[in-house]
């Protein structure tokens, strides 16, 4: 690094002195550049998280131990012309795997995005049992003419379609069937590798910020899928009471900070306002 540099110039000697002044300038604008160079390296540290090794896996350090739940959530985009017809069918079929005891398995809910991505069906299931359970269940179905035929019509009638398993939150209510009428908003978040943890810190207090209107549903992340993703699965009863909860939350202590912190965790976010459907254990 060059912090000054003096050059001597031969007095009449224009030749000397003009390649000593250009020799001037070239270090000194080395010197400016170092400085930038520095400069920038230390603003852009300022944005660089430091990751702390972990002795063991998030799911480890976040989930639930104590019911050893697994979710699958499903996201179906279908034709326009035929999305009531699927409504239909799911209807037909889904709430019969559900109540048979044979599956170790339960529709959580079922729902169209009425605002966010058009034409989609959301499905959230609950396998108790975590992985083994899921494994019981997808072998079952092979064998089910009804869940067969249901998924031979139902192809006919999508454009695409795509799940994540996911995991519960520790600190996330459980989700369980509630009367309606209710609208439920699903925010999706994408976060920065590695700040899982970090999250799962902040809200862990935050989500006492959000339970006075019982709007928190579940919060779940992802294992299998899209990776670092959060859902978060709130229940309000329209979108006036939606905004005004929303609202009220900044009037606790508290909660203006977690936003502050978690906000830089995140890559990309994604909000969906969703109606059940009339087979959804969640109205």
């Amino acid at each position: 690094f060059i912090n000054v540099w003096t050059v001597r110039v031969c007095a009449g000697c224009v030749r000397c002195g003009r390649r000593a002044h250009a020799l001037w300038f070239c270090f000194r604008g080395l010197s400016a550049s170092n400085n930038r160079n520095r400069e920038d390296s230390w603003f852009k540290s300022l944005f660089v998280r430091k990751v702390d090794p972990r002795k063991d896996a998030h799911s480890h350090l976040l989930a639930k131990k104590e019911d050893n739940n697994l979710y699958k959530i499903q996201f179906h985009n279908v034709k326009p012309e035929c999305l009531e017809a699927y409504n239909t069918l799911c209807a037909e079929v889904l709430p019969s795997i559900h109540r048979d005891s044979g599956y170790p398995c339960e529709l959580v809910g079922t729902w169209n995005t009425w605002y966010g991505e058009q034409d989609q069906a959301v499905h959230l299931w609950r396998y108790r049992g975590g992985y083994p359970a899921l494994t019981e269940v997808m072998n079952k179905l092979k064998s089910n003419k009804d869940f067969l035929e249901y998924r031979k019509e139902r192809g006919k009638m999508l454009l695409s379609r795509r799940n994540q398993l996911l995991l519960e939150f520790s600190f996330w209510n459980e989700p369980v069937p509630r009367d309606g009428p209710n609208i439920y908003e699903l925010r999706s978040y994408q976060l920065r590798p590695g700040t899982m943890i970090e999250w799962g810190n902040y809200w862990a207090r935050a989500i006492s910020y959000r339970q006075h209107n019982r709007e928190a549903v579940g919060g779940f992340f992802s294992q299998i899928g899209d990776l670092y993703m959060v859902h978060h699965l709130w229940a309000y009863k329209d979108l006036q009471s939606r905004e005004d909860t929303r609202n009220a939350a900044w009037q606790h202590e508290g909660w203006d900070e977690v936003v502050y912190y978690t906000v830089p965790l995140i890559q990309h976010m994604e909000s969906r306002i969703m109606i059940p459907l009339k087979a959804s254990p969640l109205q």
